[in-house]
């Protein structure tokens, strides 16, 4: 019997991994309405929004589900980041006839704040989990306080070990493999990090924590490998970006039913912090990867912001974070609870059922 499924109350060791941007409520609760476990991101949602779509999670589903934050550390504005940034995009504001003076700067991501903290008392979701580490001691103790069940991702061995010594209930094992940002936060040297069936049995051998097993686990068979290599659980996300739940836009859906998908990479263009994203026209003239002197996380949004707008406005995701894992062959434009069913075949626990 899976312990970790159990203590969940899930039908299902599956959690559908939080995709700020490309869904809201509605994802969440047809995830858990199947019997896994659906996930709200909240990065880029205002305290009013988050607190709009928690209340429709609430009324729509009583089945537990995940509430998602990034907790990395707000960096000052950089000036010289910010005009070198804007210059090497120059090329394309003159293209598209964007005056870059009239661009603000800004972050498009917010850390855990103790705002959050006190939503998370006040609305007690059963799962909380964590991006970047975890938030400090006196917020991670507010959340603990409230009931909820504490996840985070490692990307390394040390950072597994790292969130098992401060307070974390279960790892995310995030391979490189995986779609979005990666959630690394005790080294920055992307060299150090490993595909998903490498890095899940090590930090199985390294913590005494259930561990969770994502990125590059599209469909059943990655499902079944990923347990037999001894996942308490498995978490997905790319494969439920077709759904019709998902608020993925008309662009990327057509990317990632297209031959471009096949070429994702890590680039840190859109936010200023690595994510894995469909190769797309900035990526390629640019470089995925871009060196200091870069505006740091989030702040990299602002610039493009502009020209994304543009280009969709033509038809074209030229300069849209089109995110997506390795392995976007589950990809399935079938409701989410259909997708969740067939994922986990084999998997079910009957007891929690319904």
């Amino acid at each position: 019997m899976n312990a970790l499924a159990q203590r969940l109350g899930l039908q299902f060791p599956l959690i559908q991994a939080p995709m700020a941007g490309v869904q809201l409520h509605a994802l969440t609760v047809a995830v858990s309405e199947a019997g896994a476990l659906g996930s709200l991101p909240a990065a880029m949602l205002t305290p009013a929004a988050l607190r709009d779509e928690v209340q429709a999670i609430r009324a729509k589903t009583s089945r537990p589900w995940n509430l998602n934050f990034f907790c990395h550390v707000e960096t000052a504005a950089d000036a010289q980041a910010e005009a070198a940034w804007r210059q090497a995009l120059q090329p394309y504001y003159d293209e598209f006839g964007v005056d870059a003076t009239a661009i603000p700067a800004g972050a498009a991501r917010a850390p855990f704040s103790d705002e959050a903290a006190a939503l998370v008392e006040e609305c007690r979701p059963p799962v909380v989990s964590f991006h970047f580490g975890l938030p400090p001691p006196a917020r991670l103790e507010r959340v603990r306080r409230s009931g909820a069940f504490v996840l985070a991702s490692a990307t390394t061995v040390d950072e597994a070990r790292w969130l098992q010594a401060h307070g974390a209930d279960a790892v995310i094992a995030q391979g490189l493999e995986a779609g979005g940002h990666r959630g690394h936060f005790l080294s920055d040297d992307l060299s150090r990090q490993l595909g998903s069936f490498a890095l899940l049995p090590q930090i199985k051998r390294a913590v005494q924590l259930p561990v969770i097993a994502a990125g590059g686990i599209a469909d059943a068979d990655g499902v079944a490998a990923a347990m037999a290599l001894g996942a308490d659980a498995v978490q997905i996300g790319t494969a439920y970006l077709l759904c019709p739940e998902a608020t993925t836009t008309a662009l990327h859906r057509a990317a990632l039913q297209s031959e471009a998908a096949a070429h994702t990479a890590l680039t840190n263009l859109f936010t200023g912090r690595p994510a894995r994203g469909i190769v797309n026209r900035v990526m390629r003239e640019l470089g995925p990867l871009r060196g200091a002197p870069h505006p740091p996380f989030p702040r990299s949004t602002a610039a493009l912001a502009p020209l994304r707008a543009a280009a969709e406005a033509r038809g074209s995701g030229d300069f849209s974070p089109l995110w997506s894992g390795q392995n976007n062959t589950g990809c399935q434009a079938i409701p989410a609870a259909e997708l969740t069913r067939a994922l986990c075949r084999g998997f079910s626990l009957p007891g929690l059922s319904r």
